[in-house]
């Protein structure tokens, strides 16, 4: 039974792999292991990101993290200079890449400096999220960055890449912060039957048995996430962390409360900012994200996180 096992793994991971490889960028060919780790409001920043790096998969962080595109700057420059000495320091397993999350919706109105400051700190992968641009792929493909795209159906997927899209991120039932509601099985399948390049699939990954099952479904890579929110160099609070650990996936609210979009939140750390789910004020209709609403929540515990919240439990 276990040669059998071992047989059923390495013919997964044979087929799931080798036929997608021709379109895989350089970069990520050689991680310790294939994840991409989300980037996440307030908890992704530097320090993370090295960690994350260093350990071989690939880290990741909002640009709007950064207060501003010049502190955005300053953390670049920081991750650059920590992974180019552990590069010196142990070039028998170098660092993994990073990425940046770009919102690209129309409110945010730092988007084209972000830019200007990924392109020159030489990222080499960008996320983006919110309304798929041509004009941004173009600038980022002009300085020879790889773009994923957050989607959460085929519709949006097929945007995405008519728009020039490199790869997508899947974000299925249980991702942390702005997540879909599709089964991950139904949504590797829709995009799959249209697309043969990167996919990173995201909801409810934290552990290698989930790391593999997403291999098995067609992903190159597992999104993951909220596994990484208690660890010692997140960014969050000792509060957040506690709540992360202390919850169970019936602890997670959908809603569209905070920022317009609908995604996964903690309750508990909901009520300990005072407010009332069941009486949360809803968007204007037609609005989908709100550059301003995000902004005002800094400082505040952000409460997001996806389902996959065992894992994070001390064993």
């Amino acid at each position: 039974m276990l040669e059998m096992r071992r047989e059923l793994a390495a013919d997964v991971s044979k087929r799931s792999r080798i036929p997608r490889m021709t379109r895989m960028p350089a970069a990520l060919q050689h991680l310790a292991l294939p994840v991409i780790a989300a980037p996440m409001f307030i908890v992704s920043t530097p320090r993370l990101v090295i960690a994350q790096c260093t350990s071989g998969i690939v880290g990741s962080l909002p640009a709007l993290n950064g207060r501003t595109s010049e502190q955005l700057d300053e953390w670049l420059g920081e991750i650059n200079d920590a992974l180019a000495a552990w590069d010196r320091a142990y070039p028998e397993r170098r660092s993994a890449p990073y990425a940046v999350n770009l919102i690209v919706h129309r409110s945010n109105a730092r988007l084209e400096r972000d830019i200007e400051v990924c392109v020159r700190r030489g990222v080499k992968i960008c996320i983006t999220s919110l309304g798929a641009q041509a004009a941004v792929n173009d600038a980022l493909h002009a300085a020879g960055v790889f773009v994923f795209h957050d989607v959460i159906n085929r519709r949006f997927a097929l945007k995405a890449l008519e728009k020039g899209a490199d790869g997508l991120v899947a974000v299925a039932v249980g991702a942390g912060g702005h997540a879909g509601t599709k089964s991950p099985f139904a949504l590797m399948q829709e995009l799959r039957a249209e697309f043969d390049g990167p996919i990173a699939l995201s909801g409810a990954i934290a552990t290698g048995d989930a790391v593999f099952a997403a291999r098995a479904l067609g992903a190159d890579f597992a999104y993951v996430g909220s596994a990484f929110i208690a660890t010692e160099e997140a960014a969050a609070s000792d509060a957040y962390k506690a709540a992360v650990v202390a919850a169970s996936s019936d602890d997670i609210l959908y809603t569209n409360c905070f920022t317009g979009v609908h995604g996964n939140y903690l309750l508990p750390s909901i009520r300990a900012a005072g407010r009332i789910p069941t009486t949360c004020p809803r968007p204007a209709p037609g609005s989908r994200w709100n550059s301003v609403a995000r902004s005002r929540r800094r400082g505040r515990t952000s409460g997001a996180a996806g389902r996959a919240l065992l894992p994070c439990k001390p064993s």
